[in-house]
């Protein structure tokens, strides 16, 4: 199957923990998985023992999956105003870099958060001052964190490629701070990726303000809402605004054929049903390796 030449997977469930995102993994036949390494919704971080790092490493080893990252949890606002949020989501992406690089992963994902009514520029410093605390942190480490590209709904940063560049230009921080680049979020904020020059024009601009070096993965997902929209909500692959012909255009392109991709489609009533069936779409879109 084509798939064996690519690293494309889904967002596996860690709810019977870290290891079973691995098992999950294969069972649907993915290459890449993304994770979250602890609830993606409090505070409190789960630990990690050293049975559960080294059942995932055997399932690692074991199974389909040949790369793994992992996305942290969505209380984390590292451009928030608030004193209190801002050193929580630092401390909470210390914890999250410290479990990826225990479990061999080589990074983590994050949104680059919302500095409410403070503004872009202030919002951009922020963001870039609480990464630098959290490398400082964690410079023993070797793990990395990968900026993901937004809807730009409200006040968030990241719905385009100079804000997340203004931020690593400032950070320094080499090859450990990269770019996810998620489709959905992409066409939402103003990317026309599903046409032919759209695409080619936003890889263009990618590579002049970012760098095709900084993209460390992509997130595979079809969007609800409308060119330029900034509505975040994923759809099914070929059921939204994207459609087909957009993601031939990725699946085909030779410039990312070394990058992993994975779906965060919605899994309603049957997450392997979903998941399955939207993987076997992108496959069918590869015309050959």
């Amino acid at each position: 199957m084509r798939i064996k030449k690519r690293l494309l997977g889904v967002h596996c469930s860690i709810a019977e923990g870290v290891a079973n995102a691995v098992a999950t993994g294969t069972e649907i036949g993915c290459t890449a998985i993304q994770l979250f390494t602890t609830s993606n919704r409090q505070w409190q971080q789960s630990e990690l023992y050293d049975a559960d790092i080294e059942a995932f490493r055997k399932n690692m080893k074991a199974g389909t999956v040949r790369l793994a990252f992992s996305h942290a949890m969505y209380l984390i606002n590292l451009a928030a105003p608030n004193a209190e949020i801002f050193r929580k989501s630092i401390s909470a992406m210390i914890g999250e870099i410290e479990r990826v690089d225990a479990l061999g992963l080589p990074f983590v994902v994050v949104h680059p958060g919302s500095p409410k009514e403070k503004g872009r520029d202030w919002g951009i410093f922020r963001v870039a001052e609480a990464i630098s605390r959290v490398f400082e942190k964690t410079a023993n480490l070797k793990a990395g964190i990968a900026l993901e590209t937004t809807a730009g709904q409200g006040h968030q940063l990241g719905r385009t490629f100079e804000e997340l560049a203004a931020i690593m230009d400032i950070v320094k921080a080499g090859n450990r701070l990269g770019v996810c680049f998620d489709t959905c979020h992409a066409y939402a904020s103003g990317y026309d990726i599903k046409t032919k020059d759209g695409y080619e024009k936003t890889w263009r601009e990618f590579d002049e303000i970012i760098g095709m070096k900084k993209l460390v993965a992509i997130h595979l997902n079809d969007s609800k809402g409308d060119l330029g929209s900034r509505i975040d909500r994923h759809e099914h692959i070929g059921r939204g605004k994207i459609g087909l012909d957009g993601f031939k255009n990725i699946m085909n392109d030779r410039r990312l054929i070394s990058v992993p991709m994975v779906l965060e489609t919605p899994k309603e009533d049957d997450t392997f049903k979903n998941d399955s069936k939207n993987l076997r779409r992108l496959i069918k879109l590869i015309s050959a390796d």
